[in-house]
């Protein structure tokens, strides 16, 4: 499995040698299954992309389509790389949902009901001798951080603000799954009592308030009311909104854009503060199709944790959007595949 390549520099004694993953070994597959988008990958052992490619997907479309089209893709991408299925080690792969990471199946995923006990990995061994590690997205973000930082951190969070919201938790360098594997399920805590309906059927949960479709939902309507000149400009130019719209009109200025951001951060940071009370971590890490909103959201999300957290929980701690950004879980499912594969051999 391993390969010399080379001497590195001594610091006293025999210089000690370099070793790497034999390129002979195969391929890994990483894939990032968002609510809205699919991100995939082709990655060497050491987990430098091969080649990767992004397209929007609907997850709620069910198993059949959108797996049919990533099967698809991948047979592309491999081809593309010069490699076949049968030289892939694993494949690793995210979703946005609840798993029992034991069985790889989704539990009840309030964002894709139609998936609900279905087996990736069953499907994917049609096509593949090698195993499918299968996790929720936000855990992949963690572990892409994680290979990132080289154990530079032990202790941190990866909240991830896009069509859902999730959070991922290290514990000592590991990500905690929880018992059944449905820890850092943060986008159904409740954040306004008042609040409408969730799509998963209780009130004011911080997705129906917080997350990408609240946003053009509030947007919607100060651009509908009268509200926002520059929102209702950009409505009838495009026939909907979008978060980058939002985005976009903040940067340019609209009252109404700047106060939906603003509330939006701060139910993320009032969420986010209990959860810094409760686990003190060093850093947070934000993540997902939000942060294309700008810095206004981040500084929203300081501003509402540092308010409402203890003193001690943020005296070193460090809130920032993610370095690896749109990558995060693509290169965490390789990091999935990888690490899976030697702890299985």
């Amino acid at each position: 499995m391993l390969q010399e390549s080379g001497l590195r520099r001594s610091t006293g004694g025999r210089p000690p040698e370099t070793l790497t993953f034999s390129p002979e070994l195969g391929v890994l597959i990483g894939v990032d299954l968002g609510a809205t988008s699919m991100d995939l990958a082709i990655l060497r052992p050491d987990l430098s992309v091969l080649a990767r490619h992004t397209e929007a997907a609907d997850v709620r479309a069910g198993p059949g389509v959108v797996l049919a089209r990533l099967r698809l893709l991948l047979r592309q991408l491999l081809a593309q790389c010069g490699y076949n299925e049968k030289q892939v080690i694993a494949i690793g792969m995210g979703v946005p949902g609840p798993v029992d990471f034991e069985s790889a199946q989704l539990v009840d995923p309030p964002l894709m009901p139609e998936w609900d006990s279905f087996s990736i990995r069953d499907y994917l061994r049609e096509e593949y001798n090698a195993i499918a590690f299968v996790d929720n997205d936000v855990n992949l973000m963690a572990l892409g951080e994680l290979w990132r930082l080289q154990g530079g951190l032990q202790n941190f969070l990866v909240i991830k603000v896009g069509t859902g919201i999730g959070c991922g938790i290290v514990c000592h360098g590991e990500v905690h799954r929880g018992a059944n594997g449905s820890a850092g399920d943060v986008g159904h805590i409740c954040v306004d009592v008042d609040g409408p309906r969730c799509h998963c059927g209780k009130l004011g949960c911080l997705e129906v308030m917080a997350a990408a479709p609240a946003i053009v939902r509030l947007a919607t309507q100060a651009a509908t009311s009268g509200e926002s000149a520059l929102l209702a400009a950009s409505l009838e130019a495009n026939g909907l909104l979008t978060p980058e719209l939002v985005g976009q009109a903040s940067r340019n200025g609209d009252a109404a854009a700047n106060r939906i951001i603003q509330e939006s951060g701060n139910h993320i940071g009032q969420m986010l503060a209990s959860v810094v009370n409760f686990f003190n971590p060093s850093h947070v890490f934000i993540g997902g199709g939000l942060t294309r909103l700008g810095p206004q959201l981040l500084a929203s999300v300081r501003q509402s944790v540092y308010q409402r957290s203890l003193a001690l929980s943020t005296r070193h701690l460090e809130i920032q959007y993610t370095p690896l950004a749109e990558r995060a879980g693509v290169v965490g499912a390789g990091v999935l595949a990888m690490q899976e594969t030697l702890k299985h051999r």
